[in-house]
This record gives C-alpha cells, structure tokens and sequence, in this order.
C-alpha cells in the first residue's frame, strides 16, 4: 500500500469519527456501507441558483430520488488545488466529484456498471459540461472505480443526501483480487501507456487532418466505421494524459476522451 492509499485511509477513518456510520469503513477487500450523516453540512449558499454554461441553462435542486444511468469522466493534476463551486479545494486523491444539479456538499454512490465497484463520494463542484456525461469524479474516485485508464465509463448515480461537514467518502466495494481489467506495468509496478487523448472521430477526411493539425495530433483511420479518429500524445503518465485532455476540452472539443494503448 502506498503512502498516498495509507494516509488518505487515515484521514477517512478521521472524518468517520464524526459520524455514526452503518459500519465500519473499509479499504480494499472490505466493504464497507454508505455513512449516515448525523450533523450535514448547510447548502453553500449561491450553488442553487440557476445558471448557464455555453448556451444552455441548469436548474440545481433537490432531488432525493435521483437515480440515473449514464457516462462518467474524471479530472485530476490539471483543477488540483483549485477552488471548488463550494469553495473547497479541488483534491484529486480525495473521493469528490462534480454534479450539474445536485446539492452542494452531496453524497452519491457510483456504481461501475462494467465491473460492480462501488463509491460514495463527495459531491463539491459543478459540472460536467460535456454532453451525456453525468457526473465528474476525482482521479481516486476514477482510480478506486477502474475508470483511470479509460478515462470514460458507464456507472450509475444514486443520491443518498447531504455531505458531512467534512469528508464522507468511501470504498463499498472492493475485492481481494480486484475486478478491475488487468493493466500493463512497468518494471516500478505502475500503470504503463503509452495514453493518448482523442479529440473526435469524423466522418470527413479533410475536416479530421485540420483538426489534428490544429491541435498537433495525429489521424487515425478506422475502416470498420469509416471514422478519422483525430488523437494528440501519446504521454506514459496518466496525469499528464488528463491534463492535455483537459487543455483539449479548453479548445472546444467537450467530448475529449483519454484512452490508452499503442
């Protein structure tokens, strides 16, 4: 276990001792329930107001049945330390996402629809703005669900109520032997690109090589769907990966995503 899973555990553990919790937390290999906040946080006040991102208007409220299926992505080194929509800072190695609507500071349990891990996570910022995402994770969050390495994925979202006044994450599902698809490594053990951000794919050629040249990318030709998949790396290092994906975003292509292999 590194130092990083070690201290975060602490610091978890920590958090729990304000809170009567279902049962105790659990790292890997011993799940854990959801907490049970007995004094949650107030609303930040101004993050229930409606507001407008590229045109389109979002209309946060109150929601305790919400319970939705859809696409994930995550942020990491590129917002790090930066200040949230509640005017928390942005920790890539906590369990926090951002949310278009919810309350600010939520708790929602992720679910990985592909492989069955599970979240609670604390919900602290707004967004994602990229059409059919439904949520945003930390680089942890992504980490512990076994969404790093494609960057995207399919999970559904449960809200189960207010945050704690600090915290509130956790790991409900984890194996001993864990479900996430094996990735390849280094000699050091950590996960190995190459990783590559795709910024698109189109149908036209022409319109495919601008961009690419645009963004200093490359145009990858697929036959079978007669796509121009246009990518920009490729890095070794998954942050640095996300952090290019995000400076790709800036540039106006939202449906950026992170992939890996040659």
């Amino acid at each position: 276990m590194t130092a990083r899973k070690m201290g975060r555990g602490a610091l978890v553990v920590a958090m729990f001792s304000l809170l009567a919790a279902c049962s105790s937390l659990g790292g890997r290999g011993a799940p854990a329930s959801a907490p049970v906040v007995r004094d949650p946080a107030p609303i930040v006040s101004g993050t229930m107001r409606p507001y407008q991102v590229r045109g389109r208007w979002y209309r946060p409220e109150e929601q305790p049945n919400y319970d939705e299926v859809g696409m994930a992505s995550w942020y990491g080194s590129a917002h790090n330390g930066r200040p949230t929509a509640t005017g928390e800072r942005f920790d890539m190695n906590a369990l926090t996402a951002a949310h278009k609507t919810l309350p600010l500071p939520g708790l929602v349990e992720v679910t990985n629809l592909d492989n069955g891990q599970r979240v609670v996570v604390r919900i602290n910022d707004r967004g994602p703005f990229a059409e059919g995402r439904i949520i945003d994770l930390s680089r942890e969050a992504a980490d512990e669900l076994g969404l790093l390495a494609k960057g995207v994925g399919r999970v559904r979202v449960r809200y189960l109520g207010r945050a704690p006044r600090l915290g509130g994450g956790a790991v409900l599902t984890a194996s001993t032997t864990s479900s996430r698809p094996p990735a390849p490594t280094d000699a050091a053990g950590a996960e190995a690109g190459p990783f590559w951000v795709q910024a698109g794919a189109f149908s036209d050629a022409d319109q495919a090589r601008r961009i690419a040249d645009s963004l200093s990318g490359w145009v990858r030709a697929n036959g079978a769907d007669a796509q121009f998949r246009v990518v920009v790396g490729p890095w070794d290092d998954a942050n640095a990966a996300e952090s290019a994906r995000q400076a790709v975003v800036a540039r106006g292509y939202v449906d950026a995503l992170l992939i890996s292999g040659s």
